[in-house]
């Protein structure tokens, strides 16, 4: 047993002096898309006014042993995409090699202060095909003007219809607050409610539901929109709530036989006076 465990120490010992096996070398890096060196910038940033034309590089870095083509191209959000525009839409780089391409991005006469995204990206063909992106960031300066309207204010009695137009250039989300007011006091109050966000130039007609309508009234319905600090408007609408039928049959009955009664006890008053002799 002794001379079996003396055998067996070598061979534990020269696996330890030859530490574990060997791997395979890993495989060279693939091709990148990123900013144009300097400042190891994360994503491309741009600002500028309407109209103007900005102007940036990215970098295709191609360390492998055969040629690259990609194609360049844009993934837009918010209409950004369309603006860019590359000094070459396909380009093939050569092995263990960098290539910076000039692109513009041009803003559009009239387009409202922001901020803007979107991605460009270069496409491989071949063998390395694959898509990679960089984000690029724009913010467009200029005053910003906040402006909202309230159109088209209409009631059925049990709901109330609005439209709610930003006719300025910067997004907003109104607050809504819905109010009446009759002739025999406050008819409704309903506390402000936010609505989704409303761009520039856009429009949105909403129904809200009316409370507890009155039993007998006229009413006018204001309904006011705000969108922060100085941004206000409003419009109203007017409507006449009555009786449901039943109740008016039921209040009207009695009020026609009172009529009628006191009529034919009037009537009967003046045969007795006309009957009666004369002294």
């Amino acid at each position: 047993m002794a001379a079996r465990l003396w055998t067996a120490a070598p061979a534990l010992l020269l696996l330890s002096l030859l530490g574990p096996p060997a791997q395979a070398a890993p495989p060279a890096p693939g091709w990148t898309l990123a900013p144009a060196p300097g400042g190891g910038r994360p994503y491309i940033y741009a600002e500028g006014a309407p109209g103007a034309v900005l102007e940036d590089r990215l970098t295709v870095t191609n360390p492998g042993a055969a040629p690259l083509t990609v194609r360049l191209g844009t993934t837009p959000t918010g209409g950004t995409g369309a603006w860019t525009a590359f000094a070459a839409t396909s380009l093939t780089v050569p092995p263990r090699t960098r290539a910076d391409i000039p692109f513009t991005v041009t803003v559009p006469p009239g387009t409202p202060p922001g901020t803007r995204t979107a991605a460009v990206t270069a496409a491989a063909t071949g063998p390395a095909g694959r898509t990679a992106a960089v984000r690029l960031r724009l913010r467009i300066t200029g005053p910003a003007v906040a402006a909202l309207s309230v159109e088209d204010v209409t009631t059925d009695g049990a709901t109330v219809r609005y439209t709610l137009v930003n006719r300025g250039n910067t997004v907003l989300r109104p607050r809504v607050e819905l109010a009446a007011d009759g002739l025999l006091g406050t008819a409704h109050r309903r506390t402000a409610r936010t609505t989704p966000e409303l761009r520039p130039g856009h429009r949105v007609t909403r129904t809200d539901t009316w409370g507890e309508r009155p039993f007998l009234d006229a009413v006018s319905i204001r309904v006011t929109a705000t969108a922060g600090p100085g941004t206000r408007a409003d419009a109203t609408t007017s409507t006449a709530f009555g009786p449901r039928p039943w109740i008016a049959a039921a209040l009207t009955g009695p009020a026609v036989l009172l009529l009628v009664l006191l009529r034919r006890r009037r009537t009967s008053r003046t045969d007795q006076r006309a009957t009666r002799p004369a002294l």
